[in-house]
């Protein structure tokens, strides 16, 4: 076996088994990934030098494809309902044959942080088959500088093999894709799918098990901080506007994507951003369309114009899930560091396509964990195939996919960090006002910023509240610098008032049906917040 590049002498790949490998290629930086993912056409350049690659048939995740190892350990603390179970046979098997795949291979390995704090990252070491995912996540997880490598020894190793098909009967998954997390011994295994998205998933997923034990939070959020240190949280699944909305001038970006919450600090999971690019432009999100137009950059499942190389942000003929992978030093105020000190503001984000929630609303601690559990937004018709209407969608803790614990846990840990930090909470709806999707408008974005600044700025603290009947939120009567407050009050905006009734009540009763699972795991305050339970509380 050759290797190249730079790592610790005293853990090399034999220490996982991959000394079958032809060639390790050792964190190679961002030009020279780039280099080898274009020589080895895996990728093509855009005209502003950003890597272009295309994920195949897999275009997103594969919930249905993921896989805990169910052992002594992991029994009593993972969330089985919502994560699948493998036998630890099983993923021996597959262990066993993911080695042998690999002889005679050339491999990219990444020795990488997940975590900024000191006192909570994580040693990651991550074995890709493709150039372009060792430039990926080299992008999105922490970089430890170049004299750190000599020591490096990883606490999780992540190996990622798009061309390995899984075998059902064999391995105990589902299909030939598969992502398979050995929690216990610290080993995971993504076959079978090209989408670079695994690899970040995976490492959250791991944090996401590992740090409550150390009553630290993690959270599938961004966060920004003001100059007087004002510290925001957004909560919100993907197209509610996240990415786009931490990204604000006038606060530095912590971080887009996931984050964890201690005693001390609130500290940025990652080193980079991974936004979504249907529908950029300059215009509307100046600081994300730069970054994704510079060579770095990874692209993925962009369209490129044949003649010119340019990136067509519009097409989605591949996805509606094309995506911008490059690193935290593409953002000008994004924070060097990672790290923000105890936040203000938590803002819970949904794209509502019903039309039934108010702009901006301020929630009570018990009222966030509700939504917090609930993790609702709609997708709308034309972004997901056979969606032709609204559709609710709840992911518990805004990211159910990679919860593998109880999500009474997390839902715990973050009312004890509101009442213990004093933490003001809001819910802001993204999505659709003066009627549901394909009668009304969706909610713009000027507006949702202008709602922002005045809730982060403090003009909120005082304003007079009025109560909004359906769900309980208490909404600002006025704001100032908005053109008509009448867009305030959801049911206002509606010419059929009797209809907005009727999408109120169908909303409510899915929030009910949803929030069912969680009655007998939260205390009567929060049954007492939840729509329709509190006759159940009482």
């Amino acid at each position: 076996m050759e290797e190249f590049g730079k790592r610790n002498p005293a853990c090399g790949a034999e220490a996982i088994g991959l000394d079958k490998a032809k060639t390790v290629f050792w964190n190679l930086p961002q030009a020279e990934l780039a280099e080898h993912a274009i020589r080895r056409a895996e990728a093509r350049f855009s005209s502003d030098g950003a890597v272009v690659a295309t994920t195949g048939k897999h275009t997103g995740r594969s919930p249905k494809d993921k896989f805990i190892v169910r052992d002594a350990k992991t029994e009593g603390t993972i969330w089985w309902g919502g994560n699948g179970a493998m036998e630890p046979e099983a993923f021996a098997r597959l262990k066993e044959d993911f080695l042998k795949h690999v002889a005679g291979m050339n491999l990219y390995a990444q020795d990488l942080w997940g975590g900024a704090d000191p006192e909570n990252r994580l040693n990651v070491r991550v074995y890709t088959e493709m150039a372009w995912h060792s430039l990926f996540i080299r992008n999105l997880l922490r970089r430890p500088p170049r004299e750190a490598l000599d020591g490096f020894a990883p606490q999780f190793t992540i190996i990622d093999l798009p061309s390995f098909a899984a075998d059902p009967e064999r391995h105990g998954c589902r299909t030939e894709t598969v992502i398979a997390c050995d929690l216990t011994n610290g080993l995971i295994l993504i076959g079978g799918s090209a989408y670079a998205g695994e690899i970040k998933k995976s490492v959250f997923t791991v944090l996401n098990y590992l740090l409550p034990e150390k009553g630290v939070m993690p959270m599938h959020c961004s966060a920004n901080e003001a100059d007087n240190g004002d510290v925001a949280i957004f909560f919100g699944l993907s197209g509610t506007g996240k990415t786009t909305l931490s990204a604000d001038p006038e606060r530095t970006l912590i971080g887009d994507d996931e984050h964890g919450w201690s005693d001390n600090a609130v500290f940025n999971f990652e080193g980079g951003c991974y936004a979504k690019t249907i529908r950029l432009s300059p215009e509307q999100e100046p600081e994300i369309y730069d970054a994704a137009t510079r060579f770095g950059c990874v692209l993925e499942n962009v369209v490129l114009d044949d003649a010119t190389r340019e990136p067509d942000f519009d097409d989605g003929s591949l996805t509606e899930n094309t995506r911008a992978a490059y690193p935290l030093d593409f953002i000008a105020n994004a924070s060097e560091s990672g790290m923000g000190g105890q936040p203000n503001h938590i803002v819970m984000l949904t794209c509502d396509a019903f039309g039934v929630l108010p702009p901006i609303a301020r929630l009570t601690p018990e009222q966030a964990m509700v939504h917090f559990l609930s993790g609702y937004t709609a997708k709308v018709a034309g972004t997901e195939r056979g969606v032709t209407e609204p559709e609710a969608t709840f992911s518990t803790c805004f990211g159910a996919p990679f919860m593998p614990r109880l999500p009474a846990v997390y839902g715990d840990l973050l009312r004890k960090h509101i009442n213990r930090h004093d933490v003001t909470c809001w819910l802001v709806n993204t999505g659709w006002s003066a009627g549901p999707y394909g009668v009304g408008k969706r909610m713009p974005l000027k507006l949702t910023r202008r709602l922002l600044h005045a809730a982060l700025g403090g003009e909120l603290d005082n304003a007079e509240m009025t109560a909004e009947p359906v769900f309980g939120l208490a909404v600002p009567k006025a704001v100032d610098g908005i053109e008509d407050n009448s867009v305030l009050d959801p049911r206002s905006t509606w010419s059929d008032k009797d209809a907005y009734d009727r999408q109120a009540q169908k909303l409510l009763e899915m929030f009910s049906e949803n929030f069912q699972q969680f009655a007998g795991d939260v205390d009567t305050e929060v049954l007492a917040a939840a729509p329709r339970l509190k006759d159940a509380a009482e």
